[in-house]
């Protein structure tokens, strides 16, 4: 299946922010006029994304009151000036500062709030995974849904999945009374986080109000945690306030930031709510969850990528003691299509192309109305499982004859072995270099400049 590139959902939203700052960037002199009409392409762009009109219209009044402010007109880049000052109020807007996760407790009692169809089983499972793999806690998962069904199979599922623990009463149907007993039950086997999942209806009513504030006065949660659809748009940000109201809640989750959305709801619901974002999540894999930082945000939106998020990413997934097995083996000329393997493995492990390619500079701009596969890596793995063992290790032996035989076993055609093996002669030249003293300059040379930062625009 082939999907249309997006960087991600800020993507329509990047594109008219770009217009309209790249047209005052283009001018050969910069005036109060056209600073005016700068700011309010901004303020359309933000409105087309859902960003309530009012929202918009004090950021870019705030956008317009700094550029007039900090000498835009003679400075002698008003172009990147003007960049900064949006990019800062945007992640203004957003918070500012990364706030992360309150884990005082023992156990840290977490409660997991939000409307049916909000994604909050299955981030219940993500922050389990995130809980115990990044943070080193015993975690257990309660099922406080009592009321949809397979509710509690789903959140088993995960909890398998994940390898944590998952308390349920199957006869029992008072919520305040399951998770009171959970706690109870994390006390006495010493577990140290406890994740708590409640019910969500359909729309906000009174008594789904009263069952989670009685939920809430019963276990008195560490952190409660709202988590909001973003696909649902400036209604999100309307039950977030609902519910804020009700339960004073300490941080949102914004789920399904891969899907078809304007992305109004997670610029503006900070502003609505005064509650931090805390994190972000994509996609169904227990992994694709992140904290969120504004900053990093405000990147993303205006197109200068987000190379610590993905630097993390790697370093997350990053092996020690294999990185130092492949150096020796690129030393000694020794690099096959199964060392070839591991590294495509290690990139899947990381997240989506589309989500990676969204923290790359440039790349959403680059990419745009480029059709990617799905599944990217499928081809290649396709045909390096069709060759035997010895050929992965040395692909010099592939000869005419073996690549009909793994054009026939992979489902592709030669054009796409002979591809395949030029990439990774060219792949491996490069990784060759890479170990001596000028390649290894080189690569600290890129390293200080992409430090440095280079012009977004």
């Amino acid at each position: 299946m082939q999907i249309l590139y997006k960087s991600d959902m800020f993507q329509n939203l990047q594109d008219k922010l770009d217009k309209a700052l790249h047209n005052i960037s283009g001018r050969g002199k910069i005036t109060e006029i056209n600073i005016a009409e700068t700011v309010k392409e901004i303020r359309r762009a933000l409105v087309d994304a859902d960003v309530s009109y009012k929202i918009a219209k004090d950021l870019t009044k705030k956008i317009q009151e700094k550029a007039l402010g900090q000498n835009v007109l003679s400075s002698l880049t008003p172009g990147q000036l003007m960049v900064k000052i949006v990019h800062d109020e945007l992640a203004d807007l957003m918070g500012g500062e990364n706030v992360g996760i309150n884990l005082s407790g023992n156990p840290s009692v977490i409660l997991i709030a939000g409307l049916q169809g909000s994604g909050k089983t299955t981030f219940s499972g993500k922050l389990a995974n995130y809980l115990k793999n990044k943070k080193q806690k015993k975690v257990l998962l309660v099922a406080c849904d009592v009321y949809r069904p397979a509710a509690v199979d789903q959140l088993k599922i995960l909890g398998e999945q994940i390898g944590v623990e998952v308390y349920s009463e199957l006869e029992n149907n008072n919520p305040v009374e399951i998770s009171r007993h959970a706690v109870e039950y994390a006390v006495e086997n010493k577990f140290t986080a406890v994740v708590i999942d409640t019910a969500g209806r359909l729309a906000i009513d009174e008594a789904m109000m009263n069952e989670i504030r009685n939920v809430h006065q019963a276990v008195k949660p560490h952190e409660t945690l709202f988590v909001v659809d973003s696909m649902t748009g400036q209604d999100a940000v309307n039950t977030a306030k609902a519910f804020n109201d009700v339960l004073d809640y300490e941080g949102v989750v914004i789920t399904k930031l891969d899907g078809d959305t304007r992305g109004g709801a997670a610029l503006t619901i900070r502003t609505v709510v005064e509650k931090p974002i805390k994190f972000i999540s994509t996609g169904e894999k227990m992994e694709a969850l992140d904290l969120f930082y504004p900053t990093r945000m405000a990147d993303r939106i205006l197109g200068m990528g987000d190379v610590v998020s993905l630097v993390e990413k790697a370093q997350e997934h990053f092996d020690e003691e294999e990185s130092r097995k492949l150096q020796k083996k690129i030393a000694k000329n020794q690099f096959g299509f199964d060392d070839f393997l591991k590294q495509i493995k290690q990139i899947k492990k990381m997240g989506s192309m589309k989500d990676l390619m969204g923290m790359i500079p440039g790349a959403g701009k680059a990419l745009k109305d480029v059709a990617i596969e799905d599944d990217a890596f499928k081809h290649i793995e396709a045909l390096i499982y069709s060759m035997t063992p010895e050929e992965r290790r040395n692909p010099s032996l592939i000869t005419t004859s073996r690549k009909n035989r793994i054009a026939k076993g992979s489902g592709r055609s030669i054009q796409d072995i002979n591809q395949l093996l030029k990439q990774f002669e060219q792949m491996s030249k490069m990784m060759k270099m890479m170990q001596t003293p000028q390649g290894r300059m080189m690569m600290q040379t890129m390293a200080k400049q992409m430090k440095g930062g280079g012009k977004p625009f």
